[in-house]
């Protein structure tokens, strides 16, 4: 039986076709572990993939992709004896780099071979896994509005990204919610709220960087009626590392929360993943339930 079942996005990039699973089928044998290596060209096929080896018993699966991949795959995971590998294959791959798993492949796999387990944290809204970040207003509906470029303009996509991102700042929209935390009520109009898998840097260069992952919480960042020149100073401010002085701007923090709305759906992120849910969006953290190989040496 194989010690590894590596399942990799390969719908996400040029290049992944038969040969080149060889090869990383090579690399894993290299390193010491014998691996399956499955190219999956849908999200269904990279789920179906890890839900079959979890089945049969193998101890790693190997998520090989972005940050979208790798939510898909742990969440198949969660809650059982099998770790999660990662191949950051990605753009921007905040899993990896939060948990100073090597970017470059040989590294990667290396680590899988022989790095240490770890138990982590995950969040959860309404039963959906993330592993770094949800959010709410206008990131998911520049998501939406980049894929659709994508698809309809055959743009790029950082291209994509730049104009979904102008068109929903000329929408703007607001969103009316009402947030329980810590028993207390918290009426709000705002363009986005951002909830984190534990806590981030939101502040200074490592902006975006989390120190821990099993501080057991999610972190809430939320504006109150920022005007679009008021969300540009916000940002400046971040930067800057001078959020503390920014008026209207909570930072909580708390092990679950829920958001209500009068909406009956809101499109809601997931690890840059859109999907529609019917409020309220019940966020928890769920401490320790994913475990995840890491480089050996301590943080």
């Amino acid at each position: 039986m194989a010690d590894a079942v590596v399942v990799i996005n390969a719908g996400a990039g040029t290049g992944y076709d038969a040969a080149w699973a060889a090869a990383l089928r090579d690399k894993f044998a290299q390193a010491g572990l014998a691996a399956e290596v499955t190219l999956a060209h849908t999200g269904e096929e990279a789920v179906q993939a890890a839900r079959d080896a979890v089945g049969r018993g193998i101890g790693i699966v190997v998520a090989g992709g972005g940050d979208g991949t790798q939510n898909a795959i742990a969440a198949v995971l969660v809650d059982t004896s099998t770790a999660l590998g990662v191949l950051p294959l990605g753009t921007l791959n905040h899993f990896a780099k939060d948990l100073n798993i090597p970017l470059t492949l040989e590294d990667a796999v290396a680590t899988i071979a022989h790095g240490r387990r770890q138990a982590v944290d995950v969040g959860e809204v309404n039963g959906r896994i993330f592993l770094n970040n949800s959010s709410l207003g206008l990131y998911p509906d520049i998501v939406r509005e980049r894929v659709r470029q994508q698809r309809l303009r055959g743009r790029g996509k950082w291209p994509a990204f730049f104009w979904a991102s102008l068109s929903a700042l000329r929408r703007y929209p607001f969103l009316s919610l009402r947030l329980h935390v810590h028993g207390d009520e918290h009426a709000r109009r705002t363009p986005f709220v951002f909830i984190g898998n534990n806590a981030y840097t939101m502040q200074g260069l490592n902006i975006g960087v989390r120190e821990r992952l099993d501080g057991g919480c999610l972190s809430l960042y939320v504006a109150q009626r920022p005007t679009r020149l008021g969300l540009v100073r916000l940002a400046c401010h971040a930067l800057l590392g001078r959020l503390e002085r920014v008026p209207d701007f909570d930072v909580l923090v708390a092990e679950d929360l829920t958001i209500h709305s009068r909406r009956k759906l809101l499109r809601v992120a997931t690890d840059g993943e859109v999907t529609l849910l019917a409020p309220p969006l019940t966020y928890r953290s769920r401490p320790g339930a994913l475990t995840v190989i890491v480089p050996r040496q301590e943080r």
